[in-house]
């Protein structure tokens, strides 16, 4: 299972890089060419978008499992231990809920939205609308890896490239 955790953030997290140093390279080489030449590519605004769409929805996982997500832990302090579990068993549960809704919404959007096609580069919005359908998935299997910690220990993952407790102290 660690082996497979392993390569699982590995491939994630080489998705969110290339599509965040994509995202970068277009934006910079359409900024240099509307101020270089007076023009620009026409289709850079629009796929940006899109990829930026796809980083907030695929980049959604790999902070989950680090509990970078905002969170009001006051509750859960107050109680005592075993109501805290339980009470983190309640929210582990609506979370995996709401992951599955993603999930089947994302699905749904992408069969209505097939044949939509998108202004300037005419690919189908299902395309773009898969992120949704695609990071719930990953939201689902990233939760599962980490469950049994939050909800008995109040443990996220722990990483030599990520500190959740640093970044929210910035």
């Amino acid at each position: 299972m660690k082996t497979f955790e392993h390569y699982f953030l590995a491939a994630n997290r080489w998705a969110l890089i290339l599509l965040l140093a994509s995202m970068s390279v277009i934006i910079f080489i359409n900024v240099a060419m509307r101020y270089l030449t007076s023009n620009s590519l026409e289709w850079a605004e629009e796929v940006s978008r899109h990829m930026m769409i796809w980083l907030t929805f695929l980049g959604a996982g790999p902070v989950l499992r680090y509990g970078g997500h905002i969170a009001v832990e006051n509750l859960q302090d107050a109680l005592p231990p075993k109501a805290a579990i339980a009470l983190r068993a309640l929210v582990a549960a609506l979370l995996f809920a709401f992951f599955g809704f993603m999930v089947w919404y994302g699905w749904l959007y992408m069969e209505r939205t097939m044949f939509q096609l998108t202004a300037v580069t005419q690919i189908p919005f299902a395309y773009i609308y898969s992120a949704m359908f695609f990071g719930g998935l990953l939201l689902i299997v990233h939760w599962l890896l980490i469950v049994r910690g939050y909800v008995l220990r109040r443990e996220f993952a722990t990483d030599a490239h990520f500190d959740a407790a640093a970044s929210a102290s910035l």
